[in-house]
């Protein structure tokens, strides 16, 4: 029974210097950055895609700025219906959050009747090949990404969406 008492007073003594010697190393700041990925929580994926009014668009330029990186096209009746409240917001949260409808493989001629058509003033950049809606797991038309001013994907909206929820988005992002 002495023996038993001796060992388990050992460990009491020995056993938390054991943990506290033994115990791994903090890991590195680098090593809790997230990996770029198109997933609520990470940082939003680079791309670089020319623009319809001849200039280019690179997502990593808009870092400062939160932004709304809508995919679309112009055959897509909820698209179609949708714009006009991005266009909406662009105006009313203009110097504040960056809009960017990327539209998917569609000829320049076409996307540039619709976009005069309907009057929009964001930039619009041309996914020729639709890379960048593969590289973003784009499924359907349309979905919407909400990356904050730190360039981090806050949410991802799949279809349709209407002023009300476009603004509530926005202001999730804003605060």
């Amino acid at each position: 029974m002495k023996r038993w008492s001796a060992l388990f007073l050992l460990l009491l003594l020995v056993g938390p210097g054991w943990v506290w010697w033994t115990k791994p190393a903090p890991l590195a700041a680098e090593t809790h950055r997230q990996e770029a990925q198109p997933a609520v929580g990470h940082l939003a994926p680079d791309f670089l895609l020319p623009t319809l009014d001849g200039g280019q668009f690179r997502l990593s330029d808009q870092r400062g700025r939160a932004v709304v990186l809508n995919f679309w096209a112009t055959w897509c009746g909820p698209c179609q219906r949708e714009l006009p409240a991005l266009q909406r917001a662009a105006e009313q949260f203009a110097g504040l959050v960056t809009f960017a409808a990327v539209d998917q493989a569609e000829p320049i001629q076409q996307v540039q009747s619709f976009v005069d058509k309907f009057g929009l003033t964001f930039t619009v950049p041309l996914d020729s090949t639709q890379a960048v809606g593969e590289r973003y797991n784009v499924r359907g038309l349309p979905t919407t990404y909400f990356i904050d001013s730190a360039g981090v994907i806050r949410s991802i909206w799949m279809g349709e969406m209407n002023s009300i929820l476009l603004a509530e988005q926005i202001a999730n992002l804003l605060r």
